[in-house]
Order: structure tokens, then sequence, then C-alpha cells
């Protein structure tokens, strides 16, 4: 399950890039076939490697025909030149993958999902520094758990708003957004932005009570 979501986090994160649709249906067959044949050779779990992914992209392949090239470069240096690499520091190697990725980076989405929805963002962070502290997996977990978090808190603790009314029109808009719109006398237009049931009605209720007392206080 972890390697399914980081291979189609990473396919997201191209996709959004190079401005492409990516089918997630797709890529679970892709994923699962190719770890069906895998197994008949005690192979690894197959998924999609960030840090390749990101050096494959900047090295400027566009098919997957660099794949099957770079396979058969992985081959031949395995087989042949591997003591020739036996000394190379892990720091020079770091810094291959540090250059790829760094362009993959994007601040003013950072910036722009802080002001849209801050547990997002601290779900994008989260697995930002997972990723560069720990690994992939861990940045991946971090920002799962985050969003099912936020995801809960959004099903006990839905959005409510007061509506109101928008001069010369039928229409009807949170009255913290739209400054003009004007409160019905005698009656409270309540907007609740999820469905009512038992993890929720209390919430719910008290919001609704609460708007009743102060508007009997006006």
């Amino acid at each position: 399950m972890i390697a399914l979501t980081e291979g189609v986090a990473i396919g997201r994160t191209f996709a959004a890039k190079k401005d492409y649709h990516l089918d997630g249906n797709k890529e679970m067959v892709a994923f699962g076939s190719m770890n069906i044949i895998g197994s008949m050779t005690s192979c690894y779990v197959t998924t999609g490697s960030f840090s390749r992914s990101a050096v494959n992209e900047m090295a400027g392949c566009n098919t997957t025909v660099s794949n099957i090239v770079m396979s058969i470069v992985v081959l031949l240096t395995l087989e042949l030149i591997t003591p020739l690499f036996k000394y190379t520091p892990n720091a020079v190697l770091a810094s291959i993958i540090i250059a790829a990725v760094v362009g993959l980076i994007n601040i003013k989405a950072a910036i722009l999902l802080w002001k849209i929805d801050k547990l997002d963002f601290i779900a994008c962070m989260g697995a930002f520094f997972g990723v560069i502290f720990k690994s992939v997996e861990i940045g991946l977990l971090i920002a799962v758990a985050i969003s099912f978090a936020k995801i809960l808190l959004q099903v006990t603790r839905p959005r409510t708003a007061k509506l109101g009314k928008l001069p010369g029109t039928n229409v009807y808009r949170n009255i913290v957004q739209y400054s003009e719109a004007k409160t019905v006398p005698g009656i409270l237009i309540v907007r609740v932005d999820s469905a009512i049931y038992f993890s929720n009605s209390n919430y719910i209720k008290e919001r609704i009570l609460r708007w009743l007392s102060y508007e009997e206080k006006k």
C-alpha cells in the first residue's frame, strides 16, 4: 500500500509539472502486474523511485524508453564496473539527487496552500520534512496521517455558516465572506458544509443554538 501511494504521489508530481493526466487505476494495474511478475523471481516490491525519477527528468528523458536504457546501464554497471564506485562518497551521490529534486520544490504553491488551507499546508510540510530527514515512506505516512486527522475533524466539526441575502438578488451567501449580505429579520439561515449524522449532530446543534441565542440578545 505504501509503495503504491508513493508511486502514485510521484507520478502526480510530474503530471502536474508536465501538465498531463494521470490515471490512478492504470497505475494500480501497472504496479500489480509488475509485482506479480517480480514475485516469480523473488524480486523486491516494485515501486516508483522519487530520486531516480527526478534524475531522469533532469536528464531530459520524456518516454518510458529511458527506463529500458537505464535498466541496461544499471545491469552493466552491477556486473562490470561496480568496484570503481566502491569508494565514491555518499555525499557525491546525494548531491546528484539533491540537484535533481530542488527543481521540483514549488515555494509559491506552498505559500498559496498556507493561504487556502492551513491543515493541507501542515500535511505538505510534514511530508517534506519526513522525506528530507527520514525517507519517502515516512514522509508519506506523516502526510496521510495528517490528512486522515483533517478528514475526521471536518466530519465531526463541519464548517457552518450563517447566510445573508445579497441586496437586489435572491442569492444567499456567508455573511463573513460577503460583508454586503444582510440577514433576514426573525429568520436564521444556516449552511452546513457536510452531511448531518450522529458524529457531528451535537456540534451542529450547539452552533445553531449559539446563533439563536445571539440573535435573541440582539
